[in-house]
């Protein structure tokens, strides 16, 4: 009898500013029906995105792919530049921003630090959406420094005196952890922010998966490749088991891998839906025999942010 034992963390999938920016889109499909537009995919996850378009929603990288300015346009949940955001006002349409309430706060702190005429240290991804975002909330560039290792600390002009820094969102504390510690060794007056810049659903997420990881030989985390927070999970959990996978559905478990595994750990990242992880349940309970499932719960989420929409 082949018997699998799951670990499901707690908390995992839809986090309060996903779920607040999916809503958004899918109320404005019911007041204005299709199509909609979307300034960027409104959250990184293949399904959410696929499913969206089937309903009419048109997801846009330049403003000359609008081809009807009577229809709503809406700012994606990773938060757009100060220069889009003037752009897209000045199109005259309908624009509603579904910019995740805890990366605002992160634009704030952005703008502030410019205020105070400090050089701004961003600890993130070059390339990712919210990065470019955030950099763009400041006018003078040159005040601005991408970091995303330790070896970019040390190529860090050393003659900067006013530091401040913030950190994208969803990175992981073990990879933003190593960074600020030599950031803090370089400019001892560096200024960050009261509260952590990382979101609390990507800190609970991180930490119910080392939870789980710690008593598993592999761990599932549902989640589509360029979601950031869904790639950091996989690494939080390859430091604490031998296996770590991240798969878009049930179609990507490999079961050639887990022949071997009797106790299994399952997450998501926090733009995965939830039928996504029943899906992978069910598919699992059809592999094998008997599977006994347990909740390891961490933290409860009780966030939830409201629709500010203009």
């Amino acid at each position: 009898m082949q018997e699998l034992n799951i670990h499901l963390a707690s908390p995992r999938g839809f986090c309060a500013g996903v779920r607040r920016a999916v809503e958004i889109v899918e109320q404005t499909l019911l007041e204005f029906g299709a199509p909609v537009y979307v300034r960027h995919e409104i959250v990184h996850n293949r399904h959410i995105i696929e499913g969206l378009r089937r309903r009419g929603v048109v997801f846009i990288e330049e403003w000359k792919e609008i081809k009807d300015k009577t229809r709503p346009l809406i700012l994606s949940a990773h938060g757009v530049s100060q220069k889009v955001r003037k752009e897209a006002e000045a199109l005259g349409m309908k624009l509603i921003d579904a910019t995740c309430p805890l990366v605002e706060k992160v634009h704030i702190q952005m703008r502030k630090l410019a205020e105070a005429g400090k050089n701004i240290i961003i600890i993130g991804k070059p390339a990712h959406v919210e990065v470019i975002g955030t950099a763009g909330q400041v006018e003078d560039k040159s005040r601005i420094h991408i970091v995303q290792n330790l070896e970019d600390v040390e190529k860090l002009p050393s003659k900067m005196r006013e530091v401040g820094f913030v950190t994208q969102t969803t990175l992981s504390k073990g990879e933003t952890k190593h960074i600020v510690e030599k950031l803090k060794k370089r400019f001892p007056s560096l200024e960050g922010m009261k509260k952590d810049d990382i979101c609390y659903a990507t800190t609970n997420r991180q930490k119910a998966v080392a939870e789980v990881a710690g008593k598993c030989e592999a761990v599932l985390i549902v989640g589509s490749q360029n979601s950031s927070n869904s790639q950091s999970l996989k690494k939080v959990a390859e430091n604490f088991c031998p296996k770590a996978f991240l798969i878009d559905d049930a179609a990507g478990i490999p079961y050639g891998q887990l022949s071997a595994v009797k106790n299994l750990g399952i997450s998501a990242g926090a733009s995965a839906p939830d039928y996504l992880i029943e899906e992978v349940l069910n598919d699992l309970s059809a592999h094998y025999d008997k599977i006994n499932i347990s909740y390891d719960i961490v933290a409860k989420e009780e966030v939830s942010f409201k629709d500010r929409r203009k």
